[in-house]
């Protein structure tokens, strides 16, 4: 009688024993083994992102992804956000959708078990709420019983869970390894200057972070990349971003593996008053602009912006979003004359649009952004410049990589960080009617061109990694059982 098969032999394992998980280094022959045998059995993936709709989305696209590999793919958050998604995958049945209850804590009601509307005051109490959550959590892993657990980068107690009960986690970085790799080193190495000189905060921007009380986050954040196991996936294009998430490998001592841009394909067919007004205008003359779904202009930049559009001579389509809660109209908001001003070159939505069918449009000549990850891989991802004007957090760091890369430019800020509309408007004209633009835009194209091209090559590595480790665990697994009973006397 054959003895059961264990994909990896002895040798091996004593070899990694030894080394302590250092990277093992498989024969073909042993590793072809391997994925045939992974190939008849569907792996288990829990997946558990922040509460914001910025990393709701890639965690979601990259199960889809993982679903049409032979993943059993299960998505972990609160009934605030789940039923979000559940707008979004409509009839879709690959992923499973597993609710995660959060504790009531005063002053904040389950509506508000999400970043998407929250007040800003009670961001400190929903994140208390998540961090008290951790024993339902502990039990979905123990109910599900998931052969890998994919956590996102803000909280280690999802991936401590995990390995108390000896399920492997790795983290997903839904944000780019510049900011990731620019935040560890500032964590590691303090009183060093960052090795790439062009990525940076300004003085103004500092001061921001340091208010925000974001450097109290950072120790938890550094904690939880610790916790992943032998490699960490990050959002994002290696052609670039390959210097940064190499210097993220270094610093981590783990591999760093990109899963691509993760955008979601366009409707093909769209025929929205958005898309019938933008038919009428001229290849490249018109600009995006979109701050996203969760941050908002100060009422200082949304008037510098709109006059900003009024002196730039250009077409447009600006997205107009405000709090969720507050009653505010757009007329009220504008300056005195602005329809009469801009007339047929200017249109504003409220709410929302759609987004990858406006900028896969050929009128679409740049995109005015906070430069959120998720929108600067989206652009990149149709070949369309960004125009950046970030505000917190890891947007200026992605908006000054997006200008190190030639696919951009910052409007820049003065040293008190007001933004001006002049700027504004003589930025918008240098990409959308220049030759620098040009120049900006065929950099933008040939990326794009590129990502499309490659197609779903960095998620067959993504499944190669997580097949590996997912079988590397239950192998270690069986060996240390095996140990403990010849140990018996």
């Amino acid at each position: 009688m054959q003895p059961q098969y264990n994909p990896f032999n002895v040798v091996h394992f004593h070899h990694h024993l030894k080394t302590q998980r250092e990277t093992l280094v498989y024969s073909s022959e042993t590793m072809t083994e391997v994925f045939m045998n992974a190939k008849s059995k569907k792996l288990s993936v829990l997946m558990f992102p922040w509460l914001a709709h910025g990393h709701l989305s890639p965690f979601l696209e990259l199960g889809r992804k993982l679903s049409k590999r032979n993943f059993s793919v299960h998505l972990c958050s609160t009934p605030a956000n789940l039923s979000s998604i559940r707008k979004r995958m409509g009839e879709e049945s690959s992923i499973q959708l597993v609710q995660l209850d959060l504790p009531s804590l005063p002053n904040l009601p389950p509506c508000w078990h999400t970043t998407n509307g929250l007040p800003p005051h009670l961001m400190d109490t929903l994140k208390s709420a998540f961090d008290m959550a951790k024993p339902g959590f502990s039990k979905i892993l123990e109910t599900v019983k998931p052969d890998l657990l994919i956590y996102d980068f803000l909280r280690p107690w999802p991936a401590q869970a995990a390995v108390d009960l000896r399920i492997p986690a790795v983290q997903f970085i839904a944000t780019s390894a510049t900011m990731t790799s620019f935040m560890l080193h500032t964590f590691k190495y303090p009183s060093i200057d960052y090795p790439f000189s062009t990525i940076f905060y300004r003085e103004y921007e500092k001061a921001q972070v340091s208010r925000s009380g974001e450097c109290d986050e950072l120790h938890k954040a550094i904690e939880s990349l610790e916790m992943s196991d032998t490699v960490i996936l990050i959002k994002g294009i290696k052609e670039m971003e390959g210097n940064f998430s190499d210097y993220l490998s270094t610093m981590s001592g783990k591999k760093i593996v990109h899963v691509g841009a993760l955008v979601q394909d366009p409707i093909r067919k769209d025929d929205s008053d958005i898309i019938q007004w933008l038919n009428k205008k001229k290849k490249y003359s018109t600009i995006f602009i979109s701050f996203g779904s969760e941050y908002f202009l100060s009422e200082e930049d949304f008037k510098e912006l709109a006059h900003g559009l009024m002196l730039s001579n250009v077409n447009f389509i600006w997205v107009v979003r405000f709090p969720v809660g507050e009653i505010i109209r757009v007329e009220d908001k504008l300056p005195a004359g602005f329809h009469k001003k801009v007339g047929a070159r200017g249109l504003i939505v409220e709410g929302w649009a759609p987004q990858a069918n406006i900028l896969g449009h050929s009128s679409i000549g740049g995109f005015v952004s906070h430069c959120g990850w998720n929108s600067v891989n989206e652009s990149m991802y149709f070949g369309v410049p960004i125009i950046a004007m970030p505000m917190h957090l890891d947007q200026p760091i992605n908006a000054r990589l997006v200008k190190d890369f030639g696919t951009g430019i910052e409007v820049l800020r003065d040293e008190n960080g007001r933004v001006k509309r002049e700027k504004i408007a003589s930025v918008i004209k240098q990409v959308v009617a220049t030759r620098n633009g040009r120049i900006m835009r065929k950099k933008a194209k040939e990326l794009g061109a590129s990502i499309r091209q490659k197609g779903d090559e960095e998620i067959d590595e993504v499944v190669k990694e997580l097949m590996q480790l997912s079988l590397f665990k239950k192998a270690e697994i069986e060996i240390d059982e095996v140990v403990r009973e010849l140990s018996r006397p």
